[in-house]
């Protein structure tokens, strides 16, 4: 092996401790890989799942973050309590457009752009779903899953497409209502799954069918 195979400069050195931290936390589970990206012990951070600078994200408690998905935290990027970000989706927090347009597309060009995402609490960000720079994302907004996120999301919102446009809004009530009927629904699928003998997680709903057959639940 050629010795001269690995350079020894700064970013070398600081691009293969990147490269190591990654490859080993594919090794890891959910909790032990938060640990080693120093992210909330209540982080589920799935395999394959890559931060650029980490030390410039900020992550609140309980958030989900998918296999495959990319959070570049170059440019700041802040991701609030209770969120998930979806399967190979792509956050962006700079742009290197206009140094590919100059022909100055070397390491450590001047016309790099850094803009700051924020990404609210209780958000649901679907999977190959892109985020672009400078993007504010409301609290308990959602994402449809392969939109492209350009500009900011109204809190409490559903977007969706490319680029992503508000198809739906909902309030406080309308959540509550449908925790409700979730949970009651989740409720009678547990108890049609003991009465047939099925084992369940004893949390969510049971996979299988549980569409009432004729006379279940009918009295006769």
């Amino acid at each position: 092996m050629s010795p001269d195979l690995f350079l020894d400069d700064e970013r070398s050195d600081r691009l293969r401790r990147q490269i190591l931290t990654d490859l080993v936390g594919q090794y890891m589970n959910d909790v032990e890989r938060a640990r080693l990206y120093g992210l909330p012990e209540t982080t589920r951070i799935r395999e394959r799942a890559k931060i650029v600078s980490p030390e410039n994200l900020t992550l609140g408690e309980h958030c989900w973050i998918g296999e495959g998905a990319v959070l570049d935290a170059s440019g700041g990027l802040e991701i609030g309590e209770h969120t998930s970000i979806g399967l190979n989706t792509l956050v962006f927090t700079h742009s290197s457009w206009l140094a590919n347009m100059a022909l100055a597309n070397y390491s450590g060009s001047d016309l790099i752009e850094r803009k700051p995402v924020r990404i609210g609490r209780g958000c649901f960000v679907g999977g190959l779903v892109v985020v672009m720079p400078g993007v504010t994302i409301g609290d308990f907004a959602t994402v449809q899953p392969n939109s492209v996120v350009a500009k900011d999301v109204p809190p409490r919102t559903l977007v969706a497409g490319n680029p992503a446009r508000v198809f739906q809004r909902y309030d406080e009530e309308y959540i509550e209502a449908e925790i409700a009927r979730v949970r009651a629904e989740n409720e009678r699928r547990r108890a049609l799954a003991a009465e047939r003998g099925v084992s369940s997680p004893g949390w969510g709903a049971p996979a299988g069918d549980f569409t009432e057959q004729d006379g279940e639940g009918s009295g006769h």
